[in-house]
């Protein structure tokens, strides 16, 4: 009989180291999990060159962007360009020469309110915007999507 009643108090120990190691574990976690809503927000406007193949945007207003953070996906008529800017950077597959502002390699990697940012899209990039066609650009981080601008080209 001795025997049964000691059982009793181990169980309730373990028990209660069991449910403190859950409670610390909850704690921590609730700590460390990062801010979802920690990504940045702006105004963007854009403006398509249909003679030129420019794609220029501005950033209007909102949070400072770290270009070297930044994914930009373009489409024409709804259809992804073959060849995607790396921004930031100086020469690219599908692009003439140079990105313009914030999206070049030798500017900061600031890009703030009142500055535009702009790409030449090459001839050898598919599908090229013409006058009538619709431009979309998706600019995001990788907690998610900044701003999605569309223009038709005039």
């Amino acid at each position: 009989m001795a025997q049964s009643r000691a059982i009793a108090p181990v169980v309730g120990i373990v028990v209660l180291v069991l449910v403190t190691v859950v409670i610390a574990l909850s704690v921590s976690l609730a700590l460390t999990t990062p801010d979802l809503d920690e990504r940045p927000t702006a105004t963007l406007s854009l403006a398509v060159d249909d003679e030129t193949d420019r794609v220029a945007l501005t950033h209007e207003g909102g949070d400072r962007l770290d270009v070297s953070e930044l994914n930009l996906t373009i489409e024409v008529n709804g259809t992804r360009l073959d060849e995607q800017p790396p921004v930031p950077f100086f020469a690219a597959d599908g692009f003439e020469g140079g990105p313009t502002g914030p999206f070049n390699t030798n500017s900061t990697d600031d890009w703030r309110a009142g500055e535009t940012a702009g790409v030449r899209i090459a001839e050898t990039n598919d599908p090229l915007p013409s006058s009538g066609s619709t431009v979309t650009v998706l600019v995001s981080v990788e907690g998610g999507v900044i701003a999605e601008v569309e223009t038709t080209v005039r």
